[in-house]
């Protein structure tokens, strides 16, 4: 018999999006979840995300006037994917998706919007321009009071004036702040807020995007007062006659604590994104050198996992992760950062993007995701890792690029800090970044010869509802497609880099992982990253690994509390 320092009902491993919304559904149901964090602060990636949910059919969506269906979701995901459901995780995905998010909406702080117009990434059979993403309502940090702390923040890179956080919708109205009354005063609010922050908290507290969609799970918790142990390592989990039944940890200052686990543990550490080995044996080859993961992100619950009979079935994932390509940015005290290329940029008219070799190798609008996998696919014949994004300074100065802020003339600064490379013709341009200039010059000849059409000939850029709703709706006819001028030009690199891994433990539709045989292992659960994603290393739309991170996090609280839910 095990000596147990402690007892919970359901342990939990990992504080991030996936992880907090299992303890938190698990103390709706009047048990008692305990949350293991190996780091000091909550949210993990998901702090740093966008904070979207891709949940079709939808109940608020569905009552704001967007028409959706899970049906056709699902003929989009078996088209997308192209392999069986054979455990039918797409099947409860579908049927528990909405059911989690209205049970969230109703007894708890954790509160979505719908996006509105948010197009999937594909244009195939069953998908939706509108309708699927839910996005997280603005939350007010302060609520939090002292464990506003405890919030990771998001990445420098996302941050205004070093510390204030904005939507995608606030960009247009901060950086068009003198064009409107409207606008002025909107900005003015914001800027004011945030001076009033910065007297009392080392940031704002105006939260948007993933940020607020963290802060709601942590307030949530702290409301129903749900203990979170921080600086908390699991060493083990302890096995008894075949069954999970708790786990050992270590905390901050050294002592070891063995934790009973009444209903089981839940494994939800978030991904393997920074451990070596795992990068190697999952991800495409050459090994990405960045990754926008949280730095706790090492791989601990898959291992785990592993020592404990689970599985993993790498060949069913893909590339082994969801990709963006990312800049490399300079951060205060001279450390690398990265900037996610997501929307903002690579869409709009007037940018092309190149390999080695000066070629053009990708619809240049097209999602993150699909995006890194051209540069893969490139690199099998040209040197592609780094590509480069190639537009003039007019672009800059029009749309932003990167790191740098729209509005933005002199680029001399993030020259000096190698972010970006100028050059007063192609010639030059090609040669400070290693080009062929004769082969960037023809690139670019064809390119202005299609722009000016209005269409995209050799890769499609602007013919999907993706690409025009990240485009210039003001450029006629196509919004994502306008000729390079005389210059001066601008360089920029990237790099493929994951925003979250794919590869994870075998589960079924309960989120209990799975056996060699495909036989559940009694008492170990898991969700979130370190879960075998549902998408088999496809990115359907916005939200692809939050949706299901939240989806399958409620359905192991219910299973846990011994309400499984239905499949379909």
């Amino acid at each position: 018999m095990t000596n147990w320092d402690e007892e919970a009902d359901l342990v939990v491993l990992g504080a991030g999006a996936a992880g907090m919304t299992t303890a938190l559904v698990t103390a709706i149901e009047g048990l008692q979840p305990l949350v293991i964090e190996k780091s000091a602060q909550v949210g993990g990636t998901a702090a740093t995300s966008a904070g979207t949910i891709w949940i079709p059919g939808n109940r608020q969506s569905l009552e704001a006037g967007y028409d959706d269906t899970a049906a056709a979701a699902a003929r989009y995901l078996d088209a997308l994917i192209g392999a069986p459901d054979s455990q039918h995780l797409r099947s409860a995905y579908f049927t528990s998706g909405p059911e989690a998010v209205d049970y969230l909406r109703s007894k708890s702080a954790v509160q979505f919007v719908p996006s509105g117009k948010h197009p999937d990434y594909r244009d195939m059979d069953g998908a939706a321009v509108t309708g699927r993403a839910l996005s997280p309502a603005l939350f007010d940090g302060r609520l939090l009071g002292r464990d506003f702390e405890r919030v990771r923040p998001p990445i420098p890179e996302f941050l205004v004036l070093g510390g204030m956080m904005a939507g995608k919708d606030d960009i247009p109205r901060l950086v068009n702040r003198f064009k409107s009354v409207g606008n002025f005063v909107y900005a003015g609010k914001l800027f004011a807020r945030y001076v009033m922050d910065r007297l009392r908290y080392s940031r704002g507290t105006r939260l948007v995007m993933g940020n607020a969609l963290v802060a709601r799970l942590f307030y949530s918790l702290r409301q129903r007062q749900v203990p979170v142990r921080f600086e908390t390592v699991v060493q083990d989990l302890v096995r008894e006659q075949g069954r999970v039944v708790g786990v050992v940890v270590q905390q901050a200052g050294g002592q070891t604590r063995r934790i009973r686990a009444r209903r089981g543990v839940v494994i939800a550490t978030g991904g393997y994104g920074h451990h070596k080995r795992l990068r190697q044996q999952f991800m495409p080859r050459p090994t990405p050198p960045y990754t926008v993961a949280c730095p706790s992100n090492t791989g601990d619950g898959i291992e785990l996992g592993l020592r404990s009979g689970g599985t993993v079935a790498p060949e069913t994932q893909g590339p082994g992760a969801f990709w963006t390509p990312v800049s490399v940015t300079r951060r205060a005290g001279g450390t690398d950062g990265v900037f996610p290329h997501l929307s903002l940029d690579r869409a709009k008219p007037g940018l092309i993007a190149v390999n080695g070799a000066g070629r053009r190798f990708v619809n240049e609008a097209d999602s993150y995701h699909d995006f890194v996998m051209g540069m893969y696919a490139s690199h099998k014949t040209a040197p592609t890792l780094p590509a480069y994004l190639i537009c003039e300074t007019s672009f800059v100065a029009r749309y932003g690029l990167g790191n740098v802020y729209p509005g933005t003339t002199d680029l001399s600064r993030v020259e000096r800090e190698g972010y970006l490379v100028t050059a007063p013709t192609l010639d030059a341009l090609a040669g400070k970044v290693g080009l062929p200039p004769a082969a960037l010059a023809a690139t670019v000849r064809r390119y202005n010869e299609m722009a000016s059409a209005g269409k995209d000939l050799d890769f499609g850029k602007g013919e999907t509802e993706l690409n025009r709703f990240n485009g210039d709706p003001a450029q006629k006819p196509n919004p994502c497609l306008r000729p390079i001028g005389s210059g001066p030009y601008v360089a920029l690199a990237v790099w493929p880099a994951e925003i979250g891994t794919s590869t994870g433990l075998q589960a079924n539709a309960d989120g209990q992982v799975l056996d060699a045989q495909g036989a559940p292992l009694p008492g170990l659960y898991t969700c979130g990253n370190d879960m075998a994603s549902i998408m088999m290393g496809t990115y359907a739309g916005p939200g692809t690994t939050l949706g299901p991170a939240l989806t399958f996090g409620y359905r192991v609280a219910m299973h846990a509390a011994g309400k499984p839910r239905p499949v379909a």
